[in-house]
């Protein structure tokens, strides 16, 4: 036991070095030159859509501060796929923040409708969008909320096989009652005593990878700050799991109830089929559902927060005194919005949870012909 508990610390602590010293070599301290036209940094107005959209957005890079001019960020690995030269992998620093093109390839700004990603330049001067594969960001974010995952739920299985007759301790008595939680009062109560076998270790990952990252995403300071679930594209995904599951799990009744559901009036099915069409959308909202509930609370959470943040900068550009007066109210604010993400963190890893047990529950249901007649 004590062998693999000095595996695993080994294990971490490989991980710790290259997530903090590894890439310090690469970080780049830039400072760009802004040309004439462009306003003194005392003149330039404070623009907090801007602001907003930039944290909360996907990057080429890991922003960490900012100095005057000066940028200090985390590059990241660019991998491109382009049809007239093949691949290019390239480390981000080689774009500048975005300032310069780099052996074709440059990172677009807002009078693109590529914003914010990478194009390559035509001779003609067009902009084609290459095959993207990129570490961007939000990759690299779920990277680390894959190990963590990986590190702490290997570490309790492994204790529960070797030591299952003990009490729980450490990170173990602290995890195994939202585990216990969401088996007993979430899965099994909603999929049924018979069924919930298979499907707890699929809910039990989606569970703690959404708690994961929406905890991450409210840390400020790298590996945290990123906005993983907040991208429509990875609610989407997980959504896209769930609706598999139910297509591919479904029972006859499940299909069958869709088409004629019991119950309801024979006119409601013919001539016109209003119920069924009712049904099969139902069949499509609900995974919709699960991507725009998470996505959209989620993102709404951050951009308040930011939102009270520019407040002082917006009241400073017009008096220095208000800007300090308003940083009372707004710091007290953003204080709230912190604490209120925090409890939102956990009920949207709960929402999405339980609602997914429920379309699974409902897709698993055996009605007998017994109940049938009486409706």
């Amino acid at each position: 036991m004590s062998h693999k508990k000095s595996e695993m610390l080994k294990v971490f602590r490989i991980f710790i070095i290259l997530l903090f010293i590894v890439p310090c070599s690469f970080v780049k301290a830039n400072t760009e030159e802004k040309p004439s036209s462009t306003l003194e940094s005392t003149g330039e107005k404070f623009n907090a859509s801007k602001l907003i959209m930039e944290h909360i957005a996907d990057a080429y890079e890991w922003h960490i501060a900012k100095f005057g001019d000066s940028q200090l960020s985390l590059p990241l690995p660019v991998i491109l796929y382009s049809q007239t030269s093949g691949f290019h992998i390239f480390i981000s620093s080689k774009f500048h923040h975005g300032h310069e093109t780099y052996s074709g390839f440059r990172i677009v700004g807002e009078e693109s409708k590529y914003k914010g990603k990478v194009v390559e330049l035509a001779p003609d001067g067009t902009e084609v969008r290459p095959y993207d594969f990129s570490i961007t960001k939000n990759v690299a974010s779920l990277f680390v909320s894959i190990f963590l995952l990986l590190v702490i739920f290997i570490s309790i299985a492994k204790r529960y096989k070797e030591e299952h007759n003990r009490p729980p301790k450490g990170l173990q008595s602290w995890l195994e009652p939202v585990i216990l939680f969401v088996r007993d009062d979430v899965v099994r109560a909603s999929i049924g005593e018979e069924k919930y076998k298979k499907y707890l270790p699929y809910l039990l990952t989606v569970f703690f990878f959404i708690l994961i990252n929406n905890l991450m995403g409210l840390i400020p300071i790298i590996p945290g700050g990123a906005n993983l679930t907040g991208n429509i594209a990875v609610t989407m995904v997980l959504a896209l799991f769930t609706f598999a599951i139910i297509l591919f799990s479904g029972s006859k009744d499940y299909y069958l109830h869709i088409v004629n559901a019991p119950g309801i009036p024979w006119w409601l099915k013919l001539p016109i089929p209003l119920m069924p069409i009712v049904e099969i959308m139902g069949v499509f909202t609900k995974p919709f559902v699960l991507m725009v509930r998470l996505f959209a609370n989620i993102t709404a959470g951050h951009i308040i927060a930011l939102g009270f943040y520019s407040l002082i900068f917006i009241f400073g550009e017009r008096s220095p005194i208000q800007g300090y007066g308003v940083s009372i109210v707004t710091i007290a604010f953003t204080i709230f919005m912190g604490l209120l993400e925090l409890l939102v963190a956990f009920i949207q890893a709960y929402v999405f949870t339980l609602l997914s047990a429920l379309y699974i529950g409902m897709a698993l249901e055996q009605h007998n012909e017994h109940a049938e007649k009486i409706h």
